[in-house]
């Protein structure tokens, strides 16, 4: 990467992290030839902008990234212990800074994301066994002391934090802060193992190599950390809870997580699960009322549920459906 490469200091903050993306893709000096549907912005949001650029993408990860837990996660990423389970980042293309405008910045192969208009091909066996085979790795040697807790539950803390701030008078919001009141209730045991922190399908993507259909891999680090394993499950759980995952898939899933050994549940799978579940359907209702305010629109169909979802874990209602204990 020569001074004809390196991205103008004087640019926006997104198109400096696009001319990072195309130093990165290409020899120094050498033309850029990608088709213009494979270059572009994946991502613009508070939590991260990530832009592709032919076959890898470039993440400004989220401003007040504490930058010494970042570089642990990274480090674990990159680590051969866990190859088969995220894909790995790529080097920096010298003499690129690894910060942009005090955010970290990453690069990273392009992986295809699961496709969101084919919801029966979703890969729930792949995904749980790939969250088995994480919260099965022994942190490697000489990085335990340095890894950060995951960043679940505080992800839920923050959530209720934001909806106080931005949406305290909103109707549900009662509603929301019962259903935490609960959580907090709670007792919060499990073990300290290696956790993803953040798990959805959207963190899911092909890992191609030389085949056009390769192995899912995990993304996204900005959550990774050692905690308890049964808060990779929570989302899952609380959509099946809430009736949104339909029941043969949360089977799929769960009965493909166990058999792979994942250790986060035994054999009632609720005694660990309960309190994570309904930490996730406060936090996932808690952004709705921020979204939904912010937005000046009605709750959307989804929306209800996971409101109703509060009220129940509140013990508000007792309407019929599944509950976070289900």
């Amino acid at each position: 990467m020569d001074s004809t490469d390196r991205p103008p200091l004087d640019l926006p903050p997104l198109d400096r992290l696009a001319a990072l993306a195309r130093a990165a893709a290409h020899r120094p000096g050498a033309p850029c030839r990608c088709a213009s549907g494979l270059v572009g912005v994946l991502a613009d949001r508070d939590d991260g902008t990530v832009v592709r650029h032919g076959k890898l993408v470039a993440k400004a990860h989220a401003p007040g990234t504490d930058h010494e837990e970042h570089r642990a996660r990274l480090a674990l990423a990159a680590h051969p212990d866990v190859a088969g389970v995220f894909l790995p980042p790529l080097p920096m293309p010298a003499p690129a800074p690894d910060v942009l405008d005090g955010r970290p910045v990453t690069v990273w192969p392009y992986g295809p994301p699961v496709d969101p208009a084919d919801p029966d091909a979703a890969p729930w066996e792949e995904a749980a066994r790939l969250l088995a085979l994480l919260h099965r790795t022994p942190p490697p040697p000489g990085q335990a002391v340095r890894l950060p807790a995951m960043r679940a539950p505080a992800k839920a803390a923050l959530a209720v934090d934001r909806m106080r701030r931005t949406a305290p008078d909103h109707p549900a919001a009662a509603t929301v802060l019962a259903a935490w009141s609960s959580v907090l209730d709670r007792p919060a045991p499990g073990p300290r193992l290696l956790c993803h922190g953040d798990f959805h399908l959207g963190q899911l993507v092909r890992d191609t190599g030389s085949e056009p259909a390769g192995p899912w891999r995990l993304i996204d680090i900005d959550d990774l950390g050692l905690g308890d394993p049964a808060w990779d499950l929570a989302r899952p759980a609380a959509w099946f809870a809430a009736g949104i995952l339909p029941p043969e898939i949360w089977s799929r899933f769960l009965g493909a997580y166990q058999e792979a050994g994942g250790p986060a549940v035994g054999a009632d799978p609720w005694d660990r699960l309960d309190l994570p579940a309904r930490a996730l359907t406060v936090q996932t209702a808690a952004l709705a009322l921020v979204k939904s305010t912010a937005e000046r629109r009605p709750l959307d169909e989804v929306e209800h549920v996971m409101i109703d979802t509060c009220a129940r874990i509140a013990g508000q209602r007792t309407d019929s459906g599944p509950s976070a204990s289900t």
